[in-house]
């Protein structure tokens, strides 16, 4: 008996909602780690990390999963979570720059750079919307 029958494929934006929804798991357990053995030094950034995969990944794209007929999009789709993953790394620099007590000049870029890949893929994402056919359900 094959078990292929019985397993369900996850479909390209069900696995990137799995990958967010992992990727904010991580944050927040990291953060929980981070402020368990810190002795009292923590920086907001680093607990809240989690939000940026949660809010801007896992939300949006569940909502958009229950579109139909799906979208594709690889490249929207790379753009927006390029874009998330830099404000989630960002988030986490930040905090580790905060913690150790000093700043960079450098990490307005991850701001900007992931506002601007978020922006783009969700742009490019909204100009697909708008341009889809209506199809018979």
């Amino acid at each position: 008996m094959s078990t292929s029958a019985t397993t369900r494929k996850l479909s390209p934006l069900q696995r990137l909602i799995l990958i967010d929804l992992m990727a904010a798991l991580v944050c927040a357990l990291f953060g929980a780690v981070y402020e368990r053995f810190s002795h009292g030094v923590y920086s907001y950034w680093m607990l809240y990390a989690f939000a940026f995969p949660l809010a801007l990944g896992v939300l949006p794209l569940y909502l958009i999963e229950s579109l139909r007929p799906p979208l594709r999009g690889h490249i929207r789709w790379g753009l927006y979570h390029a874009g998330v993953a830099t404000l989630t790394v960002g988030s986490l620099i930040s905090g580790a720059l905060e913690i150790y007590g000093t700043s960079s000049p450098l990490i307005a870029v991850y701001w900007i750079v992931g506002e601007a890949l978020t922006l783009l893929g969700g742009l490019l994402f909204l100009s697909r919307l708008v341009r889809a056919e209506p199809q018979n359900r």
